[in-house]
């Protein structure tokens, strides 16, 4: 039997723009060509649908991490997530011992395998010491290819991304090695310099990991990595906008520069988003969260900022009311670009008949009232 759904009233962001008084029908899971009569409708006036969020980088949530090693733990970081309207993610891991590193990936590669997750991304441990952040500094090694094929293999065909330091010996060729192996190569915790960066991109790095953050200041006689980054049409830009990662100026000045084409808001989050503050694990440290700021307690990298708790209805909200960016070029940032990134856009990242029915219902004041996924309600909109 034909299971259908038909969403009618709010304005939806489609492809082509947001449309007022918009309608979506899905069946089975999937959004189709709309019919009328299909089945009764569910009156959503006054509210926005738009395409369920793509997360590329989430290390966990809900008090939960995908470091720890435990498909328990990763399923309550996803549940976290996706009552928060991210549909589809990209579980991160955070700087250990490779066989460490290779036993997480086993886990996670497995439920990206069951279909809960969109793959893995290895961020650390081969990235620089002087821009490790909240990465412990005595795990970090050099990205000598050898280790970068340990770990690509230990995911099983479900690698997706890793991000390294170009500049650090064996960078380069690790970069062609992932490229290879159809791995995203991504540049970030990097001290690399313009021409270093831009060396990482012609051998096919394609991926800039949280800008700004973790990487040399943009000078006027020494660019560095973000010039570089920002200027090349083959990059896609990550943004943690959460208003302590960035200040709204360079969030402009990254969407003024590489256009909201090449823009992916991704969270950053740790276990606790969607969490009180407290005390947290990352890896193999300590995070104390306070105000929403999550911070390592203690040992040589204390007082880094670690992460974020963001969610991506947050970074939603934050963009439209407080950035003042178009609806359209917010729902490319966080659906439609790392969609494309990840190789799923024929599923996932838009409101198109024959796609995954992934959506995110809104109210007028752009906060999370309904998630599907699948065609599923994750949470049902309370209307009528």
């Amino acid at each position: 039997m034909t299971h259908t759904t038909v969403l009618a009233g709010a304005r939806v962001a489609l492809p082509s723009g947001v449309v007022d008084s918009g309608r979506l029908t899905v069946e089975d899971g999937r959004i189709v060509a709309d019919r009328p009569q299909a089945a009764p409708a569910l009156d959503l006036t006054g509210h926005l649908i738009v395409p369920g969020f793509v997360d590329i980088h989430v290390h966990g949530g809900g008090g939960a991490s995908f470091s720890a090693g435990s498909a328990e733990e990763a399923m309550t970081a996803i549940r976290t997530h996706r009552a928060h309207g991210t549909t589809t993610m990209v579980a991160s891991t955070v700087t250990g011992d490779l066989d460490d590193l290779a036993r997480q990936a086993h886990v996670l590669a497995g439920l990206t395998e069951q279909g809960e997750l969109a793959g893995i991304h290895f961020e650390g441990p081969f990235i620089s010491p002087h821009r490790c952040g909240a990465h412990q500094p005595e795990l970090l090694r050099d990205p000598d290819p050898a280790d970068v094929r340990k770990l690509v293999d230990a995911a099983r065909g479900t690698a997706r991304m890793m991000t390294l330091a170009p500049e650090l010996p064996g960078g380069l060729e690790s970069v062609r090695l992932l490229v290879d192996a159809g791995v995203i190569a991504a540049v970030g915790h990097t001290d690399s310099t313009y021409e270093a960066a831009l060396e990482a991109i012609d051998a096919g790095a394609t991926v800039a990991t949280h800008l700004y953050n973790a990487m040399p200041a943009l000078l006027h006689r020494a660019p560095g990595p973000i010039a570089a980054l920002l200027e090349d049409e083959r990059v896609t830009v990550e943004l943690i906008n959460d208003g302590t990662h960035l200040h709204p100026a360079v969030l402009e000045l990254a969407f003024g520069s590489a256009g909201a084409d090449r823009v992916a808001f991704i969270t950053d989050a740790m276990g606790a988003a969607g969490m009180n503050d407290g005390m947290y694990p990352l890896g193999p440290m300590r995070v104390e969260v306070k105000d929403g700021v999550a911070r390592i307690a203690d040992g040589p990298t204390a007082g880094s900022i670690a992460g974020s708790t963001l969610t991506l209805d947050t970074a939603f909200k934050r963009a439209v009311t407080i950035d003042k960016l178009p609806v359209e070029d917010v729902v490319k940032a966080i659906s439609t670009n790392p969609a494309r990134l990840l190789g799923v856009a024929d599923r996932v990242g838009s409101l198109e008949p024959g796609k995954d029915a992934d959506l995110v219902v809104l109210n007028d004041a752009y906060d999370v009232v309904g998630v599907m996924r699948r065609g599923e309600w994750v949470l049902r909109p309370e209307v009528g």
